[in-house]
């Protein structure tokens, strides 16, 4: 549910839609991967001042409601959100590594 947030200057409700495919359209989410990626995007709203409200995924793609402050950009919101899930889904689930890069390490799985 939102909620307003309120900080020293403001009260907002600022939500943003992401969908993020997966490099190439590839099809990589399991089930295991997609528990996965709910547990890192808890761990990642306890660190920014953001709260994910809904996280959805298909097969080649991932849909993220994000609620944050209007202090954080959308772009440094999904770049936050990129670059931490790839780096531990990529630990967590190398076959998933194997599926888009053929064992090739990047910093990006997703956007």
């Amino acid at each position: 549910m939102r909620e307003y947030i309120h900080t020293s200057h403001n009260v907002s409700v600022l939500v943003y839609h992401f969908v993020c495919p997966t490099k190439n359209r590839r099809i990589v989410f399991s089930e295991a991967a997609d528990q996965s990626l709910k547990e890192i995007c808890l761990e990642i709203s306890k660190r920014y001042e953001i709260a994910f409200i809904e996280i959805g995924t298909d097969k080649d793609h991932v849909h993220f409601l994000i609620q944050s402050i209007p202090m954080m950009s959308p772009t440094r919101i999904i770049q936050a959100v990129n670059s931490i899930t790839a780096k531990e889904i990529f630990k967590l689930h190398p076959e998933v590594n194997e599926k888009l890069w053929g064992g090739v390490l990047d910093k990006e799985i997703l956007c």
